[in-house]
């Protein structure tokens, strides 16, 4: 189908270099966090905002470079680039590492013509609108690409009455934890910056990648004589792409019901809502009953392992974790029943587990690809992610989106919902079919509430320190 929309223009590229910084090593090494991630595309997610008074779109980006500049100083590995290492003896191997030199990552400067703020929050009922993956740099790059490619690239695209910072963050060196550190982490020098205040970040970055001496020093060798031959690039089928708005009351409802249904009373806020949109979603997708059917999520390891990593460790630090069921059983049992499943791979998830992982990664390193599979679903982000607090003086930004990367037919994003309080949204992308199916699905519509309205959105912003 053809975009309502021109398409955007690009107007300009810079690079943003930082000054020198003494403490940044010539490389840093991959950990086995890091390095599946070579195959799949970037992290896209950015930020909407509206204008603010008294301020010009180049003033805007000229204070951007400025507080970006200064932020990878602190966070240099994204100024870096990606490299491969061949190894000898034993086989041809190779290993990946950052070259920590400084190249400096890129803030693209675009204009979507005749493109406002209501155009890009979609109203209650409609899909979002494809000219969104259009605010984003490196569509369906993947993060081998990073060897030649910047690791960071920021879009800043002009619309009628705002702006969106779209950004494409290379995952092998980033996970979603330490991507909002880092943009928070930026507006916070924005701020300083604005105020004439001395940079002193209030949660500087952890650098010290983490790997276990017992099962071998860094670096960790993979089976190639270069990762190309382990690269699959994926392009996604025709999919619709759909934002829900939970309130924290209809998810308070969600949790005591889970709790009550499974009799165990220790069920969260998360795992209900994985429950209730894995059944939701298996039921529009008409699955047989004997077909297994999958929730898989990312979970946290820096404060499962003992002793506990920095939460402001930069990098990679989760795994992907599952559980399985037949469709029949899903959907034969209750809410209670599957919250109790998902609850349980959120328990086993001990640092004996990480541990038992990070071995069997070394024994046999792979790299994660990204594919269709309709009996499964895959939550990722989540909604204990700081996003609304990424201010840069300019006041709270008006939505969090998404680019094309990395989505398929059971792809679902978790963001804290604008008005905070406990709401999530959740982003869905599956098939046109499935979409229409899960739309009409009672259980599903019982839980769901309207979506923030644009003009309570326009209304809750405030503009401060914008006068220069």
């Amino acid at each position: 189908m053809a975009s309502a929309f021109p398409a955007v223009r690009t107007i300009k590229t810079y690079t943003v270099t930082p000054r020198p910084n003494p403490d940044a090593p010539r490389q840093i090494h991959l950990s086995a966090w890091d390095l599946p991630f070579l195959s799949v595309n970037y992290n896209q997610k950015g930020l909407l905002y509206a204008y603010p008074p008294n301020l010009s779109v180049e003033q805007i980006i000229q204070r951007l470079r400025s507080s970006l500049e200064e932020a990878l100083f602190h966070f240099y590995p994204a100024s870096g680039r990606l490299r491969v290492v061949t190894c000898q003896g034993g086989g041809i191997t190779c290993h990946v590492e950052v070259g920590c030199e400084g190249d400096g990552a890129e803030i693209v400067h675009a204009i979507a013509d005749g493109v406002g703020i209501a155009d890009v929050v979609a109203a209650d009922g409609q899909d979002l609108p494809e000219l969104i993956k259009e605010f984003f740099p490196l569509n369906l790059a993947v993060n081998f690409d990073g060897c030649t490619n910047p690791l960071l690239v920021v879009q800043v695209t002009e619309l009628i009455d705002g702006f969106f910072i779209g950004l494409a963050f290379n995952h092998a060196i980033i996970d979603g934890t330490s991507f909002w550190h880092f943009l928070n982490a930026w507006a916070e020098i924005a701020r300083c910056k604005l105020a004439g205040k001395e940079v002193v970040l209030s949660q500087p970055p952890v650098h010290d990648k983490w790997f276990i001496g017992s099962y071998g020093e860094p670096p960790i060798r993979l089976p190639y004589s270069s990762p190309t031959e382990a690269i699959v690039r994926f392009s996604p089928p025709p999919l619709r792409d759909r934002m829900f708005h939970f309130s924290s009351q209809s998810l308070a409802k969600l949790k005591a019901r889970a709790n009550q249904e499974c009799e165990k009373g220790s069920i969260s806020t998360f795992q209900a809502l994985s429950a209730l949109l894995w059944r939701c979603i298996t039921r529009a997708r008409c699955l047989p009953i004997k077909q297994n059917t999958t929730c898989r999520f990312p979970i946290q390891n820096r404060a499962r392992l003992q002793p506990a990593l920095s939460p402001n460790y930069f990098g990679n630090s989760f795994h992907p974790i599952s559980t399985t069921t037949t469709a029949g059983q899903l959907l034969e049992n209750n809410l209670g029943w599957a919250a109790w499943l998902v609850h349980e791979a959120v328990s086993n998830h001990t640092d004996s587990a990480i541990r038992d992982l990070v071995h069997e990664y070394m024994q046999n390193p792979y790299t994660y690809k990204s594919r269709n599979d309709i009996h499964r679903i895959m939550i990722s982000s989540s909604p204990r992610f700081d996003m609304y607090s990424c201010d840069f003086g300019w006041g709270k930004a008006l939505a969090v989106r998404s680019g094309i990367a990395n989505k398929f037919d059971g792809k679902l994003m978790a963001y804290p919902g604008w008005e905070g309080e406990g709401s999530v949204d959740i982003e869905v992308c599956l098939s046109p079919e499935c979409m229409s199916a899960l739309e009409k699905d009672e259980e599903f519509l019982a839980v769901v509430s309207p979506p923030i309205e644009l003009g309570v959105l326009l209304g809750g912003v405030k503009h401060v320190g914008l006068l220069n």
